[in-house]
């Protein structure tokens, strides 16, 4: 009897252990194993209903204002780069449904944020610190490379694992949708109802850094005005530094490891099209 309690057990922990293989991927350049549980479909729908009700209720910048052109414009470089060099390395499926849409807000919040399939929103208040297309691609990059990289999918479903407790995500999911929403909200950062966003991990925000340098790279942009940025965030000081930009690596740090990447980044980009 006790045998066959022990073989069903090893079962369902064998059963539990392919779920998990089969909910992991890897992001593309790093290489780094990641839990991603959450359906890319229930991403998708979840992105662009909240994407549309946001730019429904805040301003948004004329798309034939310089501004906006600009925005649009590293957008589309960025977005035609990114997506060519993963289809190339065998990573195509992670913007397969991707609809590129690039928005400036009138707000005056320093923030910036790209939500699955592309959805993309800057914030006036940020231009102000990226000061020109170098710059905002320096921004832009990164915030990318964080939905590339699915870093919110990756906090959402450890969050949503964390509140199903033995629950299956998918039954949770269904009957929880609020929590789901909340949820989506924290993870990317959009909107202020909802309580604390989520935080990224030291390791999410340094891959953001590193995928974000090598996807402005590719688009054309060069990869030193990274560390231009980021030395003009460390001597604005800390006061003054942007919110969105708040639970980051330390300057010091991000700037050792900027000088770090900046050789493999321009390796990229001398090969832009």
């Amino acid at each position: 009897m006790r045998s066959h309690r022990l073989n069903f057990m090893m079962g369902i922990l064998v059963i539990l252990a392919i779920g998990l293989i089969e909910s992991c991927s890897q992001v593309p350049i790093t290489g780094r194993t990641q839990l991603h549980l959450v359906p890319e479909s229930s991403l998708d729908q979840m992105a662009l209903t909240e994407y549309r009700s946001f730019l429904s209720q805040n301003k948004v910048v004329p798309a034939s204002s310089p501004q906006a052109e600009m925005v649009q414009r590293v957008g589309e470089r960025l977005a035609k780069a990114i997506t060519l060099y993963l289809t190339q390395h065998g990573y195509g499926d992670r913007v397969a449904n991707y609809h590129w849409e690039f928005h400036l807000v009138d707000n005056k919040e320093a923030n910036a944020w790209c939500m699955p399939g592309g959805k993309v929103v800057v914030y006036t208040g940020i231009l102000p610190y990226t000061r020109d297309e170098n710059g905002l691609a320096v921004v832009m990059g990164h915030e990318i490379a964080h939905a590339i990289a699915q870093h919110g999918a990756e906090r959402m479903s450890e969050q949503l694992l964390q509140q199903a407790g033995g629950q299956a995500l998918a039954i949770f999911m269904q009957e929880k949708p609020q929590a789901t929403r909340d949820a989506f909200l924290q993870a990317y950062d959009i909107g202020t109802t909802v309580g604390a966003v989520l935080p990224h991990s030291r390791k999410q925000e340094s891959e953001a850094d590193h995928l974000g340098l090598i996807f402005m790279a590719l688009a054309g942009y060069d990869p030193h005005a990274a560390l231009d940025f980021w030395q003009r965030m460390s001597q604005a000081g800390t006061a003054q530094i942007p919110t969105f930009l708040s639970d980051h690596p330390s300057d010091a740090q991000r700037i050792a490891n900027i000088k770090k990447w900046i050789p493999e980044a321009m390796k990229y980009y001398h090969q832009r099209p």
